[in-house]
């Protein structure tokens, strides 16, 4: 919590994972935004009925836990479906029938990493945010009344557009909620103002990285859905090792 009785608390917004040890974690509610797509699919797996997501940062330990519980292992290395697991990082894979009272150990390239970065550094408390739960995360983060941190799980530690457009998202819905001084705050929101709404063309316009990335997989579905808001509107909490439905 923000300290001092009645004082109004601090949202912050760190770019990349990177920046993330400038800022004291201890009193923060951390969210890791990760659009494109491991932030989006966790919240689809989770208001599809999965029990919990269990985020691993090495495919070593998803493969090492796949044979120890009775899991569904995944996961994405550079956009694709990572060497000696069966799923990928696409929120359509994980319909009910699918994932439904099963549990998912996910790792991908930037956001699952991200989370334990956060973890290391005593984060206060950790959520997931996307375009597919944003109105769970900002009533919760408007309802909480801790300390921010909204961090972006970008493109190996490079700054994308997707995630500073979705902390943008976040900061223009609550930003009156919260004593703000904070450039790359100021930033996101700018540049999800300027998007006006058309968040696919935005990318397109703007030669996105990760756009093209996937697009050149012939992922433009996932694209879509991960830029729709509150298709998967459900919250996302870090509690005991797992992120499960808050």
């Amino acid at each position: 919590m923000a300290s001092g009785k009645n004082k109004t608390p601090t949202l912050n917004t760190v770019l990349s994972p990177s920046l993330l040890n400038l800022y004291d974690l201890t009193d923060s509610t951390v969210v890791i935004i990760d659009v494109l797509r491991a932030t989006s699919t966790i919240a689809t797996a989770l208001f599809n009925g999965a029990k919990s997501v269990i985020p691993v940062d090495s495919v070593a330990d998803c493969i090492k836990l796949g044979k120890q519980m009775e899991v569904i292992t995944a996961g994405e290395r550079d956009g694709k479906i990572a060497e000696g697991l069966k799923y990928g990082n696409t929120p359509l894979q994980y319909t009910v029938d699918f994932i439904k009272g099963k549990t998912l150990v996910l790792t991908t390239t930037n956001g699952t990493k991200l989370l334990h970065v956060a973890l290391a550094a005593n984060a206060n408390s950790i959520i997931t945010g996307s375009f597919c739960n944003i109105t769970s995360v900002c009533d919760y983060l408007v309802k909480k009344k801790s300390n921010v941190i909204l961090a972006c799980a970008a493109w190996k530690n490079r700054i994308n557009i997707e995630d500073t457009l979705f902390a943008g998202a976040v900061i223009n819905r609550i930003k009156e909620n919260f004593d703000i001084n904070c450039d790359a705050t100021q930033l996101a929101e700018t540049l999800y103002l300027q998007a006006d709404g058309r968040l696919l063309d935005f990318m397109k316009e703007k030669n996105a990285s990760h756009y093209h990335r996937l697009m050149s997989f012939g992922l433009e579905e996932d694209i879509k859905f991960c830029l729709t808001e509150d298709n998967a509107n459900i919250l996302s909490i870090y509690s005991g090792g797992r992120l499960v439905a808050g």
